[in-house]
């Protein structure tokens, strides 16, 4: 019921018009409900393990939360899309302060992360470090019906638990990209360092370009595994 009302609510505020625009498709595991971006092909047989789908209790929390930030999203119904492809217990945000693209179905845990990090880590960093805000945060997208790259293992975006940040726009016209200014000049490698840095506490898993050269161009941050790794 929450949830119900929750959706609710938020749909007569923003409008459906707005709804509409978001591009929240639920559709079969060949579908995204983002843009696709890469889709790497498995180089072996690809292992599906299902993600339970959180107690009740603990989603209702993590909702509660979100509302408490000024948070707002809409919750998702729980979906299979098949082939081990999932997103249970997720939302889509739609404001946490500072627009972000491509945002799909994420798992509420990892939404009530990624907007805590804009808020409290990049947003602090872009005034103190480079003197602008950040008025858009670019990422390649969210759910994705896919296996980690050579790998035979499902990404955490196949169960909507991950999320691939690519850029910042600044509101002095500066844009600050993973693949170009990682090694760019020191104040904007700072800048980067020092967000990287602010996410290894938020999300259990966060790969940047120094783990290999598939991450050269953007951050990848997930809430799998036993949490701790940050390269």
């Amino acid at each position: 019921m929450f949830e119900r009302v929750r959706g609710k609510a938020i749909l007569r505020a923003m409008g459906f018009a707005a709804m509409a625009t978001a591009g929240v498709t639920l559709a079969g595991c060949g579908g995204d409900l983002v843009p696709r971006g890469r889709v790497e092909r498995p180089s072996k047989p690809v292992r599906t393990v299902r993600p339970a789908t959180p107690p009740p209790m603990e989603l209702r929390q993590c909702m509660a939360k979100l509302s408490a930030q000024s948070v707002l999203y809409t919750p998702l119904p729980d979906q299979n899309f098949g082939g081990g492809c999932t997103a249970m217990g997720s939302v889509k945000l739609l404001d946490i302060g500072v627009p972000a693209t491509n945002l799909g179905a994420m798992t509420c845990g990892l939404a009530a992360n990624f907007a805590a990090w804009v808020r409290y880590g990049v947003q602090p960093a872009a005034r103190m470090i480079l003197g602008a805000e950040i008025e858009r945060v670019e990422t390649f997208g969210t759910y994705n019906c896919r296996p980690i790259a050579g790998s035979g293992k499902l990404s955490e975006h196949a169960h909507s638990n991950a999320v691939d940040v690519s850029a910042f726009v600044l509101s002095d016209g500066r844009r600050i990209s993973i693949e170009k200014d990682w090694n760019g000049d020191q104040r904007t490698r700072q800048f980067l360092q020092v967000v990287h840095a602010s996410a290894c506490k938020r999300f259990s898993t966060v790969l940047s370009p120094d783990y290999n050269a598939a991450h050269h161009d953007h951050f990848h941050f997930d809430m799998g595994g036993r949490g701790g790794f940050c390269r």
